[in-house]
């Protein structure tokens, strides 16, 4: 672990001041999966896909994401940020790893903001909007990209780089509900541990076309995604070990 450092740095975000704490965000906690259960080994046993892959969602006609995210971890060791308002928007809300952080009504005030008051190292934060407060699928904007804190302890945009391999096991599902981010499931909704692949994120599975991830479980962690397919495709397509590659 990097040494801690003494910050004399005084930043300014979205007109708040932001004092650099002593503790750098290196030496936060290690983000901890949010199932503290028992989750049973589950080894490569094969399978096979749909046989038609599946296509890219689309979510471009939903709410923009929130932006302009500013703000970081602060003396009292709480990860603070504000953002813009999005029109149309009556709500957000916002995430840390994939778990619901905090739920903000619009209702004029001057400032939005988001507190973490127990973070921990390399979160991905992310925020959506809302056209209405009743957490409707069809309410529901885009995914923002994920906010992490750099070394200089502020929130900085993350995303894992285009062209990226990632060797996982690959299972599958098929649970006609909202995912944990809030859309409908379906073809090319995916589970990911958030800790390791942000919400939006865009990937390819062999053999199963393209991913967009929009869920989570409590046995994906880690190198397990979990793939959409209907009924009994879901069985068939087993446990699989593949590579996939970041869009």
């Amino acid at each position: 672990m990097r040494f801690a450092r003494i910050f004399a740095l005084v930043a300014v975000a979205a007109g708040s001041v932001l004092v650099a704490p002593a503790a750098s965000a290196a030496t936060l906690p290690a983000c901890q999966h949010f199932y503290t259960g028992t989750i049973p080994d589950r080894p490569v046993t094969g399978g096979h896909g749909p046989g038609t892959l599946v296509g890219a969602v689309n979510v471009g006609n939903r709410l923009p994401a929130p932006g302009s995210v500013a703000g970081g971890l602060g003396a009292d060791g709480k990860v603070t940020f504000t953002f813009a308002r999005v029109t149309g928007a009556k709500a957000y809300r916002a995430f840390r790893n994939g778990q619901a952080l905090q739920w903000i009504s619009d209702w004029g005030q001057p400032t939005l903001t988001v507190t973490d008051a127990s973070p921990c190292q390399n979160a991905n934060y992310q925020l959506y909007a809302m056209t209405a407060e009743d957490n409707s699928p069809g309410s529901l904007g885009q995914i923002s990209t994920a906010y992490r804190l750099d070394g200089g302890n502020h929130l900085a945009t993350y995303r894992i780089p285009a062209g990226t391999t990632l060797n996982y096991r690959v299972t599958s599902y098929n649970d006609v509900a909202q995912t944990a981010l809030g859309y409908s499931a379906g073809p090319g909704f995916c589970a990911v541990d958030a800790r390791n692949i942000p919400w939006g994120t865009r990937f390819s599975v062999p053999g199963y076309g393209e991913c967009y991830a929009a869920d989570i479980g409590s046995w994906i962690k880690d190198d397990i995604v979990d793939v959409w397919l209907p009924g009994s495709q879901a069985d068939a397509w087993g446990i699989q070990r593949l590579t996939l590659t970041v869009r």
